[in-house]
């Protein structure tokens, strides 16, 4: 703990990092105009994850949260069978721009995130997933530290977003305690992470990274999660996503009664 300690009396703040300057076209085009083989075996462990625990209830008209959204929408998309309102809350200026103008019409490129989704049986009852999209999301613009509702999500997600905030590990394992309040007992949750992360480039700027492994996202979460959590490594197939990671883990449970 004390080396942790020190470590953050060294970090870059959530606060001191140029969210303004995120370059949300830049990091969309990078990232997900096309279908990673990583992302497709975190979707379809999270499309199985959700499909188990809430197909067979029949649930309805639940309250999504995607925290960190960003400019990805295949987590929205995973939890759209079972929600009437998801929240897409986010701090960048320019990704909360991009997720209002996406949320209207999504591009040709998530139709192969979403038949992904749609092996599962859940998804395949939405007819018209651009027009459910449309009227389920509502992007909120806030800091995750400060302006987080506590405890009225169902369902929710988080992904590339506890680690990738800031250098400190004190402000990784807080995202989580914020993430975890916002959700109410026994909601299903996924949560992604990059490995190792050192930091990322977004257009000409650069951005911080916590630098975590599966025993961190462990620790983190064990405390609020139900005792089926499960933490998953992904390799990083063939050509990195960037330069800085050795790999992805998905977070996968439920909250506790």
């Amino acid at each position: 703990m004390d080396l942790i300690s020190g470590l953050d009396e060294e970090a870059q703040t959530n606060s001191q990092a140029p969210w303004d300057k995120f370059d949300a076209k830049d990091y969309f085009s990078h990232n997900y105009r096309t279908l990673r083989e990583d992302d497709r075996q975190i979707l379809a462990a999270v499309r199985d994850h959700f499909g188990a625990l809430l197909a067979a209830s029949g649930a309805t008209g639940l309250h999504g949260l995607d925290l960190g959204a960003g400019t990805n929408l295949y987590p929205a998309l995973a939890m759209l069978p079972w929600c009437s309102a998801i929240t897409l809350f986010e701090r960048a200026p320019k990704n909360v721009d991009w997720l209002r103008s996406e949320i209207q019409q999504y591009g040709t490129n998530w139709d192969e995130f979403w038949q992904v989704l749609t092996e599962h049986q859940a998804y395949q009852g939405v007819a018209d997933p651009r027009a459910r999209l449309k009227s389920a999301a509502d992007v909120r613009p806030g800091d995750l530290f400060t302006e987080l509702p506590e405890g009225g999500a169902d369902i929710g997600t988080m992904f590339f977003v506890a680690e990738s905030l800031s250098t400190s590990y004190t402000e990784y394992r807080g995202a989580i305690d914020h993430f975890a309040r916002a959700l109410r007992p026994g909601a299903p949750f996924a949560v992604a992470f990059m490995e190792n992360s050192v930091g990322y480039e977004v257009g000409t700027h650069t951005f911080p990274a916590c630098k975590v492994g599966q025993s961190d996202v462990i620790d983190s979460l064990q405390g609020y999660a139900d005792s089926d959590l499960t933490v998953s490594r992904i390799d990083v197939p063939g050509q990195p996503l960037r330069p800085g990671y050795t790999g992805m883990l998905l977070a996968l449970g439920r909250m506790r009664d």
